[in-house]
């Protein structure tokens, strides 16, 4: 990819930024994960905090071994992160400091805003990376994550999104890293936030669970998926998650989507209830240490990333493995 302009500055920092993003004043595993790949391309990182909470959080970044400085704008125009407030915060800090790289967890909204800052700074960014050879050369998956291509770009600065599953979190402890502050950037935004309906869960975080148990459209309707996939989930200490199938169906809430359309996920244990295995599907879980399929149909694709599968009429076996565990 060849850039159409060349970035440069007076005050040239050849470093790495990192944008960190919190919720509920506390780092999200994305972040973590960001964070280590920024750490990878060989130079020193220096991590950008924005929002309400953004003193406290920075403070906790800068705890995080190989962080050699903190930028916080704690201005409430942060909150929520709207891409039209965020895009311009991080063109600002770039132009006045000169940074090489701009690193984003491939989250909703590193994808959103991540785009907007391409365009400002007119570069091509490289989405979505699950391993960094060297300071320009990045692996990102292509075609649903059945093909990797290995992208070598030749754009000031590199703009990149890191796959959360791909990259293991960064260590909280152990580092000191000086905190700045800095001012929030103009940006003649005219978005604004109307509202949020979150859906709240005692398990845990889909995205960053170690144990997931996901269903599909063979559970047929919503009683069933609640009735079958709840008390599975709970003897494991599992998240639920589903296939789009399953959310289309109205089984379950879009935010348990799993797959190229949805969270990407690689946890110690996938349990696949009554999931086909749709390619789209494959693209967000294949990557989990062990997977478990339960399907009545033998030539399910799911049965062919499954490391045990078990062909079953899934009202029979559910309860039966539930009682069993």
């Amino acid at each position: 990819m060849l850039a159409r302009r060349l970035f440069s500055t007076t005050r040239a920092r050849l470093d790495t930024l990192v944008f960190v993003e919190a919720a509920g004043a506390k780092i999200t595993p994305s972040s973590l994960s960001a964070i280590t790949g920024a750490q990878q391309i060989g130079k020193p990182v220096t991590a950008l905090v924005a929002g309400p909470e953004g003193q406290a959080v920075a403070d906790t970044v800068a705890k995080i071994p190989g962080i050699t400085k903190v930028l916080v704008s704690p201005s409430e125009q942060y909150n929520h992160y709207l891409a039209e407030e965020v895009a311009p915060l991080v063109q600002s800090v770039v132009a006045k400091d000169g940074f090489t790289h701009v690193v984003t967890p491939a989250s909703a909204v590193g994808k959103s805003w991540l785009p907007r800052l391409a365009a400002l700074l007119d570069v091509q960014p490289v989405s979505d990376v699950i391993k960094v050879e060297s300071e320009d050369t990045f692996v990102r998956p292509i075609y649903a994550g059945n093909a990797l291509a290995t992208v070598k770009t030749s754009d000031s600065p590199v703009l990149a999104s890191i796959r959360g599953s791909a990259f293991e979190p960064a260590a909280t402890e152990g580092g000191s890293a000086a905190v700045e502050t800095v001012d929030a950037a103009e940006s003649q935004n005219r978005t604004e936030f109307v509202s949020e309906d979150l859906v709240k869960s005692e398990r845990p975080e889909l995205g960053s669970a170690t144990r997931v148990v996901a269903g599909g459209r063979g559970l047929k309707s919503k009683e069933t998926f609640d009735q079958l996939m709840e008390p599975l989930a709970t003897k494991l200490g599992a998240a639920i998650g589903a296939s789009r199938a399953a959310v289309d169906s109205g089984f379950c809430d879009n935010s348990l989507q799993v797959g190229q359309t949805g969270k990407i996920v690689a946890p110690e244990l996938y349990v696949a209830v009554g999931v086909s295995g749709a390619i789209q599907h494959l693209a967000g879980m294949k990557d989990a240490k062990t997977i478990v399929a339960i399907n009545k149909d033998a030539d399910a694709p799911i049965f062919g990333v499954a490391d045990y599968g078990l062909v079953a009429d899934l009202n029979e076996a559910i309860p039966e493995l539930t009682e069993k565990l």
